[in-house]
């Protein structure tokens, strides 16, 4: 299968249909403009599965690469390839973009084609990010993911959704130019190479590392995000549609992470042991601090956002305690997250299409008029309250266990985001949920159609099965993850 573009097409297959989406012209199309959509969606994940069947589990090196010219005079590269690491996120991104398509079919009713095609330029731009190998390139679709994403929030959300987007790109705009910075540097540094994994056999001293792994610090934690940097979260779920909000939390918060497995602690693996004890207190604080944040709101995108930050706050904890527990534990967690956030942040805008408000107060007796929806949104909640046999549960276990070994308390700490995470859950599903009918609006209520029961129906087989045998996913990461621990266990300094 190495033979074949396989990378390429997973990037360019969902760029192309948006494309074609976009030519569909106004909302008198708009029944051609979903089809379209939903056919670009499919052939985009249909992509992504050979890397799935085709790839070596026993080599943690790139797979399926891609390498051809594309700038020569400064040595720059369209350079693709995979490992056990970033693998898994085409996949995902893949299938949850058709989830987003499908989502937005009846609700969006207005620019219809140019809100289809934003997301499936976004999946072909982030697709991109996982598999560039070249440092200009990662930056180039680092960057130009934000536009689609920026518009699906001014031009579809909420009543500030202008506030949110700019907010948002602002944000990541000002981590990104650090970014830029820091592979100007290692431009240099390296003769002039732009390549990302020459880069990972560079000699730099102590003092350059830790310059360049705060830049990077800074650039990924606003995409995580991690605290104090985690305030355009909040906004921007809200004021976002539902599709913007589950490809915000299912892949636009992994690229940060992805960022530190794939910058960070290779190219500054000193820097990394050294500044350990910094990224593990800002990620106990969003574990900690943000689930008590959380167990305040009364909106409910507004709690499951800050419940993504602390979810997120898990992520990179796994990733600087430095064994393979707590990296793959923090990979399976993000895939996890993948599914049961964008199964909640579905399931809110299921509510909201019919309520018109995200007030948990306004509800209350849904279980009488949409028992279906009822059952299925129990299993997400009690997933993203880590109930084990769930996703949820699986990818925390394995980051507290890393923690134990680590160190008993980081470990304690880490631990009550369990009670956190079902406190402000369970509370919130009880509240919407149970007890009397609260108003004639939960009165009127029509349980879930076709179209929404096999969009969550299908996001809760995915998180069954990885809660029930998580090892399929985990058999793809051990080899890279290792790998990666061999390379930042070795001191670059001489």
């Amino acid at each position: 299968m190495s033979n074949y573009p396989l990378l390429s097409l997973a990037i360019w297959v969902p760029i192309v249909a948006g494309g074609i989406v976009l030519l569909t012209g106004g909302d008198r199309n708009a029944p051609m403009a979903r089809m379209l959509a939903l056919v670009g969606a499919v052939l985009g994940f249909l992509v992504t599965l050979p890397l799935w069947t085709g790839f070596d589990v026993s080599q943690g090196a790139m797979q399926f690469v891609e390498l051809h010219s594309w700038i020569p005079r400064f040595n720059i590269h369209y350079h693709l390839g995979v490992d056990g690491i970033s693998m898994l996120f085409v996949i995902l991104n893949a299938f949850i973009t058709i989830i987003v398509v499908a989502a937005g079919w009846e609700v969006i009713q207005e620019k219809v084609a140019q809100y289809m095609a934003a997301f499936l330029i976004m999946s072909g731009l982030m697709n991109g990010i996982f598999t560039a190998l070249d440092g200009i390139l990662f930056y180039v679709f680092f960057e130009a993911s934000l536009i689609p994403l920026y518009l699906i929030i001014g031009v579809w959300g909420g009543v500030r959704r202008v506030y949110a987007a700019f907010k948002f790109f602002l944000y990541t705009l000002f981590g990104s130019l650090l970014f830029l910075i820091a592979q100007m540097y290692l431009f240099f540094q390296s003769g002039g190479s732009f390549s990302i994994l020459d880069w990972h056999q560079l000699p730099l001293g102590m003092a350059p590392q830790i310059g360049v792994f705060l830049a990077f610090l800074v650039a990924f934690a606003v995409k995580v995000p991690m605290w104090p940097v985690h305030t355009w979260l909040p906004d921007a779920h809200v004021e976002a549609p539902t599709g913007g909000s589950i490809v915000l939390a299912a892949i636009a918060l992994k690229l940060g992470a992805y960022g530190f497995l794939r910058f960070s602690l290779p190219i500054a693996p000193d820097a990394s042991h050294e500044l350990s004890g910094l990224v593990i207190a800002l990620s106990l604080i969003a574990v900690v601090y943000i689930g008590f944040v959380a167990l305040v709101q009364e909106d409910m995108k507004k709690l499951v956002a800050y419940s993504s930050i602390a979810h997120m706050g898990f992520v990179t904890l796994g990733f600087f305690m430095f064994s393979s527990l707590g990296i793959e534990g923090a990979l399976v967690q993000m895939v996890s997250h993948g599914f049961v956030s964008g199964a909640m942040f579905f399931s809110i805008g299921v509510m909201y299409d019919r309520v018109h408000s995200r007030q948990i107060a306004d509800y209350g007796g849904v279980v009488h008029t949409m028992p279906k929806f009822a059952a299925l949104f129990m299993l997400f909640s009690m997933a993203n309250a880590g109930l084990p046999a769930t996703s949820g549960f699986v990818g925390e276990f394995m980051v507290i266990l890393g923690a134990v070994k680590f160190n008993f308390w980081v470990a304690f700490a880490a631990a009550t985001s369990l009670i956190l995470g079902a406190a402000y859950t369970l509370w919130m599903y009880k509240r919407v949920i149970f007890g009397e009918v609260a108003n004639h609006h939960v009165a009127e209520l029509s349980d879930i159609n076709g179209r929404e029961f096999a969009i969550l129906a299908v996001l809760a087989l995915c998180t069954l099965w990885m809660g029930l045998y998580p090892q399929v996913f985990t058999d793809f990461m051990h080899a890279s993850v290792n790998d990666l621990l061999r390379h930042v266990a070795i001191s670059k300094i001489q």
